[in-house]
This record gives structure tokens, sequence and C-alpha cells, in this order.
């Protein structure tokens, strides 16, 4: 097998230096009264170092103490080898101990030379070269040569090199030995967290994935969400919008809910988070659990999937002072745009025959309202350090992004610190972290102006010749897109404050103890005022108007945890406990006012000097809402020689929103097991598999309604009544009571299959579940009287979702100079509606409707039926197009008929992809990179709405596409005299291929630099190429919630980002 560059670089560097892994690998231990040898036996079993020592001269049965958490091989033995008269050395993996004052035997033998290379003949420094059983050895010179003296004749020697399998050969016979290491499979005893805290990647037994910083998207992105993008099997995240303060969709396993939200559960360093409020450059690592076994151990938060983001942070041991910075600029441009009428094109209309309005002009108004060249630019500085005792990770980072919309930008402001500090023999670790994020964007964006842009009539002007905005007061809906931002101002304000502390304590052998405690905080203050000159102003005869909301969020958490593992005869067994405490406060508030004197001064800032407030028709709103979930949780984990392998969860939850209720607490059970079948003796003479486990689990989760006291009912302020001479504001039930009422329930059954193959060079995952929610809750229609009010929300509802997932890894070249890393995803989601009602609810109805269309249509565009999948289009269907120019469709019966009524709707479309895929390459040639990544969607349809408007050719009150005079399907055009409909002629394939992200990079050689440790510069496009049959602007579009495949008229047009950028380590 063939070695890379990186690999060597390595080594070489071990010749003289402790290697990478152990600089990097961190332990915890907690020990009382054991020997020297129970130690070393522990390291071992829980990391890749191994121990060479003669038992004849070094006296490993002293009896010792230690209590390690997160620190260093050499911390550790400095410890326990402290006056104990033994000595160690170091080379990467291999630990060899000497007694101090021992000198080794010499037998005057004979001397072996060698040399060591990988498979592709690459010479290999740095590899140890030992003799078995004794402390005499050497490691490879800069050429892979080595020399050993004084070798018995009935000897073996031992090869061990990081990242290579292990060899031993007899010197019997032998003066010269020259040996060939081959690549052993890794990556399966990497730590992946999960709920709680962290296993080792061979002990998981539950859909997890995990990607580091190695593996992140590269380039800019918007979010800490693309960094992940097309790189785990499962979870679809979608950047519809092109808005840079949009925030990426995510979907993972398909829609579990109605009630809720769809977005799994984010946790930044174990604590419910955003992900805007959190820098891409801070991350380390992403870990995914997928599963109802996985996730159940977070109760009715982990319904939706449980991402956990781990932040960088200060480190347990001595860290030399580092400053990490980077930094990069962009710009961007339109993927593509709808391919209006120009003013020309639109003028010869009327040589068809068509009446409209020539205003002389000739408008482009998208360019109107875009900007030539958007800027954006970025830069990220963070400082480490520290000793054995205390460390301290600081980071600043300054975002300043400017949207293709003349007033679309954000500017945002991070800042973090974070310090670890080790006390009492390092039994008790103390952590303190803070996060501040500011964010201030321009004018919010309203998806109103772009439909303007799109729609509004190319020979007019943008202003009249007076200097005011030309408008056209005669159309409904109809208003000058570049008035309508320019005589628009304000801002999104968004803060966000985090600070948290951690404990942990070895007061025994092998027990922790942990709390974490933590308060967050996010304020908000949106503003938008309108101008008296705006269209909105002028028509509805207001004097400038103003809105202001605003609001505060508090998030209070406390979590205790207690965990205990045991190893013993090849069993090891760990328990956790833990209780969790949440508590979550929101207050917000609005006003509006409008009719302000004379003045250019900023309404917002001064919104209560409206006449409308003394005429009293200013509103003003208010609203306080507070919850509570208090959590009792544990997980018992066993293997067996780390062949057997068994997780079990429980969690036992109550939430406020239950106050009132039969069953406000819920349980939350979970069960996994795995079987390393590689393990097993008949699979050892198979040399091609490296690893095969097989993985069975299930678990319950579940979801809590975003409203409280359902189970009690409430009142709320309704219509105002005139009473003895004044205006009283009465009370009305706002619901009606439903003691019965509890969590929905999902229940997940999970295989799946992890394997490695060649050495490392082939490996994966496969995984099948089936996942069932049980109780929906949904809103019945109920007589009133007898009751209060005229609907109940009660669990009723059965929803399903199957699907498949598929992980490939795989090396096709791995040579000194060149290195190929590819990997695949597949997904596959179908989710179906099983029932809505039971003996006690009966829907009206086995479906209802969801979505709409575009004005003036305005009907559903979604019908969600039992025994359906979710996603589907409800309308109309075409067959074809009558030589008149107007449309033959299909009745509910299959017959051709010119007109149909509501009962001939049928199924025209599901706008959820049948199934996902990703594709990502990392290839590195010397000191260049390139990574390219690519997905795609397929088996689905979009809704065109814009074509649905704009493609009618009688419909010329606006502009419209150039696509609207074509004849359909190849036969004849629409007649002028056609009303714009909702059908299957604008329901579109929505298969789609992205070329996402290419990133090139180059890394400076830094060998002779004495404070510069790296340094990269790159270069990368964002929304690289699209390869699709859709006709619209993006095939990627909306897939959340009800109505997925919905692509408005109304949206903020996809962006294509350049990028040059910058990585620099100072040491």
């Amino acid at each position: 097998m063939k070695t890379t560059l990186f690999l060597v670089l390595v080594t070489i560097s071990q010749v003289i230096a402790v290697g990478a892994y152990s600089q990097n690998t961190r332990i915890n231990l907690n020990m009382r009264n054991v020997t020297i040898k129970d130690v070393l036996v522990e390291i071992e079993r829980k990391s890749e170092f191994f121990f060479m020592y003669d038992a004849n001269y070094v006296n490993v049965n002293q009896k010792v103490d230690i209590s390690a958490e997160n620190l260093l091989i050499t911390n550790i033995l400095d410890d326990i080898l402290k006056n104990k008269g033994i000595s160690y050395s170091i080379n990467n993996r291999q630990i060899a101990l000497n007694s101090i004052g021992f000198i080794d035997q010499k037998v005057d033998n004979k001397t072996i030379l060698g040399k060591v290379v990988d498979t592709s003949g690459v010479p290999l420094p740095g590899v140890s070269v030992v003799l078995k059983g004794t402390t005499i050895g050497t490691i490879t010179d800069v050429n892979g040569n080595y020399s050993l003296s004084n070798i018995p004749e009935n000897a073996t020697l031992l090869f061990s090199f990081v990242g290579m399998k292990k060899l031993e050969i007899a010197t019997i016979n032998k003066t010269t030995i020259n040996v060939t290491l081959v690549e052993e499979a890794i990556g399966i005893d990497e730590v992946v967290a999960i709920g709680y805290g962290s296993q080792r990647k061979i002990e998981i037994t539950s859909a997890v994935a995990s990607v580091n910083s190695d593996g992140f998207v590269k380039g800019s992105v918007k979010d800490a969400a693309q960094l992940i993008q097309g790189k785990v099997a499962g979870i679809i995240i979608g950047t519809p919008s092109g808005d840079p303060n949009a925030r990426s969709q995510i979907l993972l396993r398909g829609t579990a809910t109605f009630a809720t939200s769809t977005q799994p559960l984010i946790l930044i360093d174990g604590i419910p988070g955003d992900l805007n409020t959190v820098q891409p450059e801070d991350i380390e690592t992403i870990d995914v659990l997928k599963d109802g076994s996985a996730a159940a151990i977070y109760g009715t938060r982990g319904t939706n999937g449980v991402i956990l983001i781990a932040t960088k942070r200060a480190s347990g041991s001595t860290i030399e002072p580092t400053i990490e910075f980077s930094s990069y600029i962009s710009t961007q441009n339109y993927v593509r745009l709808p391919k209006m009428l120009t003013a020309d094109e639109y003028r010869a209309r009327l040589t068809q025959g068509v009446t409209f309005q020539d205003y002389g002009a000739s408008t482009d108004w998208i360019k109107e309202i875009s900007r030539n060249t958007p800027l954006s630019h970025n830069q990220n500085l963070t400082f480490r350090g520290g000793n054995t005792k205390t460390n301290y990770l600081a980071s600043i980072a300054y975002r300043d992004q400017q949207g293709i919309f003349i007033t679309s930008e954000t500017k945002n402001f991070n800042g973090r610190f974070d310090i670890n500090h080790r006390m009492f023999n390092d039994k008790l670790i103390v952590g303190i972290n803070y996060i501040n994020s500011k964010n201030n964007s321009g004018v919010p964006f309203e998806n109103y102006f772009f439909r303007q842009a799109t729609r509004y009539n190319p020979t007019a002007p943008v202003k009249n010749p007076d200097g005011s905005w030309f408008e056209n007061s005669a159309l409904s809906q109809n208003q000058n897109p570049v008035s309508w931002l320019k005589e628009s101002y304000g801002d999104n304000k968004f803060q966000s404050s985090r600070i948290s502390g951690s404990l942990s304590w070895l007061p025994v052998q092998n027990l922790n103890l942990k709390m974490l405690v933590s308060n967050s905080q996010n304020n908000y203050m949106n503003s938008l005022g309108h101008t008296k000159q705006h269209y909105s102003s002028t028509m509805d005869g207001k004097n400038g108007e103003a809105y202001k909301n605003f609001g505060q969020n508090v998030e209070q958490l406390l979590e205790l945890t207690a965990s205990y593992s045991k190893s013993f005869k090849g069993n090891t067994i760990s328990a956790l406990a833990g209780y969790s405490y949440q508590h979550s406060l929101t207050e917000r508030g609005s006003m509006y006012n409008y009719d302000f004197p004379a003045g250019n001064y900023s309404y917002i800032d001064a919104i209560g000097n409206g006449d409308a407030l003394s005429l009293g028709k200013a509103t003003m709103g208010s609203g306080k809402y507070a919850s509570n979930l208090i959590g009792f949780f544990g997980r018992v984990t066993y293997n067996y020689k780390e062949k057997y392998l068994l997780t079990a969860n429980l969690r036992y939850e109550g939430a406020s929103q239950f106050v009132g209720t039969k069953k406000p607490w819920g349980t939350f059970p979970s069960v996994s097991v795995g079987w390393r079948i590689n393990e097993e003796d008949f699979m050892k003479s198979i040399s091609f598999v490296d690893n095969l486990k097989l993985r069975a689990g299930y678990g319950v989760t579940g979801t809590a309604p975003d409203y409280s006291f359902l189970g009690v009912s409430q009142l709320d302020y309704g219509d105002r009544f005139f009473i003895d001479g004044k205006w009283t504001r009465g009370l009305s039930p706002s619901n009606n009571a439903n003691p019965y009422i509890r969590w929905e329930e999902k229940r997940e059954t999970n295989i799946g299959l992890d394997f490695g193959f060649l050495k490392g060079k082939l490996s994966g995952s496969i995984d099948y579940y089936n996942r069932r929610t049980d109780g929906l809750l949904y809103n019945y229609s109920v007589p009133s009287p007898p009751n209060l009010y005229p609907t109940t929300m009660a669990n009723v509802g059965v929803m399903e979702n199957k699907g498949l997932e598929v992980l490939l890894n795989y090396t096709p070249i791995k040579t000194k100079k060149f290195t190929w890393n590819t990997n695949a995803t597949y997904s596959a989601n179908r989710n179906k509606l099983i029932s809505i009602d039971n003996d006690l609810y009966k829907a009206t109805n086995p479906w209802f409707n969801a979505g709409t269309t575009p004005s003036p249509i305005n009907i559903y565009s979604h019908r969600v039926e039992v025994g359906q999948e979710i996603g589907n289009f409800w309308g109309y269907k075409v067959f074809d197009i009558a030589a008149d120019g107007t449309w033959i469709y299909e009745d509910k019966d299959g017959k051709q008929v010119p007109k149909v009524t509501e009962a001939d709707k049928k199924v025209i479309g599901n706008g959820l992809p049948k199934f996902y895929l990703s594709w990502n390459n990392n290839l590195r040639y010397g000191n260049f990179d390139l990574n390219v990544s690519m997905r795609g969607a397929f088996g689905f349809q979009i809704i065109n709405a814009q074509r649905m408007i704009y493609e009618v050719p009688g419909f010329t009150v606006y502009n419209q596409l150039s696509s609207a005079t074509e004849k359909v399907f190849g036969k004849t055009a629409l007649k002028n005299t056609v009303s714009p409909d909702y059908n299957s002629y604008y329901v579109e394939n929505g298969d789609y291929l992205k070329i996402d992200n290419v990133t090139l990079g180059y890394n400076f050689s830094v060998s002779g630099s004495k404070h510069i440790k790296s340094a990269r510069l790159y270069i990368s496009t964002l929304n690289t190429l699209i390869i699709t049959g859709y006709k619209g602007m993006d095939p990627e579009v909306n897939q959340l919630g009800l109505n997925p495949g919905y692509d408005s008229a109304d949206k903020y047009p996809s962006a294509r980002v350049y990028t040059i950028g910058l990585n620099i380590t100072i040491k």
C-alpha cells in the first residue's frame, strides 16, 4: 500500500521529537493502590500505546495512585514513575521502560542491517526497530535504513510505525533484513461524541456520524451547518435562499411531527444553541446522533435527531502559545435569474394584439435593485496557550457580508474565552466559558420587492421627470421595487451571550462527577420604517410609518452527571446517571405607528411621535412565556473483549407544557447492540477485512407542543363592546382543556453495518431505519357548544418514515506526492401519514390541505392524506392543449375534458426527493490541495410559481417570462383569454446535481521559519455549477414542513460565491 508524503513528513519529525500521537492523545485514569503494571495495562487498553521493558530489571510491581483526566501520556508517566527508579522513552506509540542506572545487556553476537519501505517502495524514516522482549532498539533514518548490533542468533525483531501494521521477523541465519510495512485500518479507535460523553468508534452501537475539521467543507460557508453539507448520509442541509441573513435548512431522516419544528436539537459544547451564535472557524468537530437509540437520552428534544458541536477549547496539557489567523474576501453573483421580457420585447407584443401601457423607458428592474459587485470579508483570530495546570483559548471574529440586493447586508461580531484549571493533583478540573455574538443586518428582506422587480413594466422609468418615484397606482400589487427599497430603512439587531461553568471531580478510582451550568441570553430588536414617499404610505394616505419588534429569551441549564467504568477479565462496563433542569423565559413586544410630522429623521427612533398614537390607531403588543424541562437519565454500556457490545439508555422527563394533564412525565428508553464480526476467530484468516461490525438499535423519543397549558382551559382577549358609555374588552376561551394530551412518541428501529477493507483503503456504513410517530398532535373540529372552543388539540395521528443510508470512503491513490481521498453518500426516505383519527376524535376528512399558490390564484397547493406520502401536490392534471389554445384536463375518471371541478383534483407530483446523493473529493499533490464537493436530489417535482403567473400570455398587466408565447407541448400557444391556473403543466422535474464547492489551496513550506507553524492560501467557489432540467432559478427549494417543493415567486435568488482566503498559524 502506498504511503503519503504527509505520513513521511510526520515520521521525520518523530526522529527528533515525540510523535504526533503522543503529543495529541489524552487519557483518563482514576486508580488507587494499584501496581505500575496495572496502570500500564489500563493505558494500553484505553489507547494505542504499548510498553516494552524487561521485568528482570524494571520493577513494575510498585504501588501507585493516579488520577488523570484528559492528560498526555508524558504527564501520566511523570506522575507514576516519580521516585520509582524507572525512566522512559517514547517513540510515538511505543514506550520503553528502563531501570535508572541500568545498562542494557550487550551480547557479542551479530549485527543486523536493513531498510524499511512502504508498499510503493518509499523509504520510511522513524520506524521503530526493537529486539523483542528487551529495550534494545533503534529507529530508521531519513532513508529508511537501520542497524542493530549485538543481536542474538535466535532472536526476533519488532518493526512498528504509525499507521502501519506491526511486523515481527526472526533473525536466525540473517544479517540483512529488509522490510515492507503495510497500512492498517485506522479510524476505528477515533473518539466520537455521544449524549453526555464519548465513546470509541469501535464501541458505537447506534447510527452516529462524526466529521472533524479536516473533513469540513472548505472555503466560505454561511453557517456551521454548511460545514457538513453532503458529508453525512441522512441529514439534508439546504440553502434555498441567497439572503445573507438566511439560515440553512436542516432535515434529518424526514418529517416526524406536525406540532413543532423539524430541526434537530443543536448542542454547542453540551448547551442548547443556535447555528448563528457559533463561528464556523471555532468548530473542532460535529457529531450527529441520527437514530432513536442514540438520541433517546435527550428525550423530547431528540425526536428530530441531535447535532453535537464541539468548539476548539483550552487543552489540558502544556501548550506552546499559538496564534491562528484566518481571513477571506468574497464576491457573488446570481446563479440564475428568470428570463423576463425586455422593454423592446414587451413593446413587440403590440404587434400581437396585446394591450398594455408603454411608458417610453427601458428598465431592467432586477439590475436596478442589485449591487454590481457585492463584497464580503471575514477575519478570525484565535489565541491559545497554557501549562499543565491552566490553559486558555480566546478568539474574536468579524464578518461583513453584502447581499446582492442593494440594502441586503449583515455584520457579525463574535468573541469567546475559554479557560480550564486543574487543582488538587488534577482531581478537580474547573472550566469557564464565555461567548458573545452581535449581529446587525440591513433592511429586513421582504419577499415582496423581488416579485415587483420581476413583474414591473419594463417600459416604466425608475423616476418621473420631476425626480419623484414612478408609481402605477392603478394596478393592484404593483409597486416600484427601487422606491420600495430606497424609501425603506431599519435593521435587525441580535445579540447573544452565554456564560457557562463546569466542574469535574474524581473522588475515587473510576468515578467521575461532573456539573455543567449555563446562562444564555438572546436579545433582538427588529425595526422597519417606510418614508412618506414609500408606496405603502402614499397609497394608504399615511405620512410615513414605522414598526418595531423586540424581545429577549433567557435559557438556564443545570446538568449533573456521575459516570463509572470498570474492566475485568475482558469485560468492560460503564454507567452514567444524570439530572437535567432547563428553564426558558421569553418576553416580547411590538409597536406600530404612522402619520409622522414633517422631517427626515428616522421614524423608528422616535416611533411615539406618530399622530396615529394620539388618535388611538397605533398598535402595540407584548407577551411573556416561560417553560421548564426536567429530566433524569442514565446509560449503561458493556463490551466483552471489544467483540460483543451493548448500550442502554433511559430518560424520564417532565415538561411544563403538560401542566394540568394526566401524564406530564414521559419515559424514553433505548437499547442497541453490536457485534464486531472481524474479531471472531473464523475471520482472522481473511486478511482484507479490517472492520466488520453489525449494529441494531431501538429507541423512543418524544415531542412536546409549542403551546403550554393545553390541559386546562385558557382565556384570551376578544372583541371590544360598548357598555355603559365606554368601550370594554371582552374575554373568550382560546382552547378546550384536554387533560389526556401527552407527548408525541417516535419509536425507531435501526439496523446498521460498519465495514473497512483493504487496509483502510475502503470503509463505510449502511443503515436501514423504520420510524413510527404515534400520538401526533392535531387540532380536531368539535361541536361548540357543548365545547367552549370549536377545536381541540389531541394525540391521535400516526406517521411513518422508512429509509436507507449508505456512506462510502475510498482512497484510490496514495503515493509520496499524490493522494486522492473520496467519499460518497446515498440517502432515501419515504414519509407516509398512517392515521389522523380514532374512536374518540374523528377528522372531518381523511386529509387536510397545506401550502398555497400565488395571487391571483390563491388556492392550496398540497394535500396531506392518510395512506399517502407527505409532500403530494394537489391540483388539476393537464392532458393536452386544444387547437384553440385552451387546456384539456384529465378528470377524476381519467377522461379528457375542457373543464374541471374541485372533485377532479388529484396528486400531480411530490416535492420530497426519493433519494439524495453526494460525492466529495480531496486531492493533494505536493503543496497543493483541491477539494470538490457535489450533491444532488432526485425523484421529485417542483411547483414553478413564476411560470404559473408570468407564462400566461393574456396576463399582461405585469411583465412576462420570455417563454410566455412558446408553444405548449410544441403545438400551440395558450390563448390570451386563459387565466392563470394551478395545474400539472407548471409542475416540473426537480432532479439536480450541484458541483457545490470547489476549493484550491496552496500550503506554504514553513520548515525554515522560526515562528510560522503553517500557512495556506486558497481560492474557492460556492454554488459552482447546477446540472438540471428545471426551468426556474434554482431547483434547491424548500423541503421542510408539509408543503415541500414549492418554488415561490417571492424569493431571494441563490448566489454563486467567489472567495480568496488565507490561514496562518504562528507559534
